[in-house]
């Protein structure tokens, strides 16, 4: 078994959802974000797999990152569906959940006899959760991708310059959607303290990406003028755009106030900008921006990032240094706050290769009475903690060794 204790257990009091238990038939990221979010909280997260593995365990390119990411604290147990044996010991298996979560193409879990019309009627406490490309409707059939959302939905139109719609550098919709898939279930563990019934709750990533760009769409409601995509949008703020400086250095600057504007004209020396009428207001600013930035720009091209950024701290104003993802493995930030975990990476798929046995994950961005949810559990091996769930459903080691034999379960530890 590969348990990674993040604190001493006995230290610390039951986290939010301990006692849940979470049956889920999910691979890539939609799905296992929604369980990964529930086993931060506390649920127990059972992750059934193919024989041979989730395929996202072998993924690697852009892709390589997905298992480890979203698969912590959970346990794995692989099960050949297509084999009645198999659906079996699923079943028995999720006669003991609360909650079953799945992110499959529309049909397969009413083939395997495990939709949601189904284990209802064997248990009418539990709650289902299905992550889709679309909720029911016209567009119900279509194979959906984060990208395919991206750009029907409006958000890569948002992202690239004109003409040229460009997907976000994040799999948001996805992320997002696991993320409201664990909402829903949440919410449904509530009511159904309440009425004893379980329900049905969908999550998906074409009314997701629609949510994102709600705020856009609103703006055209009320100033009847459409969004501009954001690298050629009408800012609010006069300043708030990325500067080269000194040794081709780039930091991003704003200054979103008219008291920051002030603050920001004493730090840098800007006398007589701050002293004119055509800059007093935000929206003045904003008029002038087209001759304003250059100025701007010409005046702090000379400064290191470092001394710019210091000034900005030192009064109070927004700015960050353009940071890679690799970079914050060591912000000092993430370090003091302990906002990320150590996790070993699993030897198998695509982690084989890896450069060392362990790295630091990012934990969910929340607190709980001043503590972070930690990683209790490593990203499973494929099958650990399998026997054991097993056991627990009554099988003996012969019994688990004969089904691992005839290929109904995958390798168990």
């Amino acid at each position: 078994m590969s348990t990674h204790d993040a604190h001493p257990a006995s230290d610390e009091p039951a986290l939010p959802l301990t006692g849940v238990r979470v049956v889920e038939f999910t691979h890539m990221v939609m799905g296992p974000t929604c369980g990964m979010m529930l086993a931060d909280l506390g649920a127990e997260v059972i992750k059934i797999e193919p024989v041979q593995g989730d395929n996202t365990r072998r993924l690697k390119g852009s892709g390589a990152g997905f298992f480890t990411m979203f698969n912590r604290n959970k346990k794995s147990l692989p099960v050949n569906l297509q084999d009645p044996r198999g659906i079996e010991l699923v079943l028995k298996l999720i006669a003991t959940a609360d909650i079953v979560s799945e992110n499959f193409k529309a049909g397969t879990m009413a083939r395997l006899g495990l939709d949601y019309a189904t284990l209802s009627r064997l248990n009418e406490r539990l709650i289902y959760v299905s992550h889709k490309g679309f909720l029911p409707g016209p567009y119900q059939h279509r194979t959906a991708l984060d990208e395919v959302v991206q750009m029907m939905g409006g958000l890569a139109y948002m992202t690239g310059p004109e003409g040229r719609p460009l997907r976000a550098g994040a799999a948001v919709n996805d992320i997002m959607g696991g993320m409201f898939g664990a909402m829903g279930a949440m919410a449904a563990l509530l009511e159904r303290q309440r009425t004893g019934r379980g329900q049905e709750v969908q999550s998906a990533l074409f009314e997701n990406n629609v949510f994102l760009v709600g705020h856009h769409m609103m703006q055209y409601a009320v100033t009847g003028k459409p969004a501009a995509p954001m690298p050629s949008r009408i800012s609010a703020w006069a300043v708030y755009d990325v500067f080269t400086v000194k040794d081709s250095e780039q930091i991003f600057l704003a200054v979103v106030s008219d008291t920051q504007w002030k603050l920001f004209c004493d730090a840098f020396g800007f006398a007589d900008l701050a002293a004119n009428a055509r800059l007093a207001g935000n929206n003045d600013r904003v008029e002038a921006r087209a001759w304003l930035m250059p100025i701007l720009r010409e005046r702090l091209a000379s400064e290191p990032a470092a001394a710019i950024a210091a000034r900005f701290e030192a009064h109070g104003l927004p700015y960050a240094p353009i940071a890679k993802p690799q970079d914050l493995f060591d912000d000092p930030h993430l370090a003091a706050t302990g906002g990320l975990a150590d996790i070993a990476l699993p030897q198998d798929g695509a982690g084989s290769g890896a450069a060392n046995a362990h790295a630091k994950v990012p934990l969910l961005p929340i607190t709980l009475g001043g503590r972070r949810p930690g990683v209790r559990i490593d990203p499973p091996a494929l099958g650990a903690h399998g026997a054991q769930l097993l056991e627990t459903l009554g099988l003996s080691a012969t019994q688990i060794a004969a089904l691992n034999e005839a290929g109904v379960v995958g390798p168990v530890n």
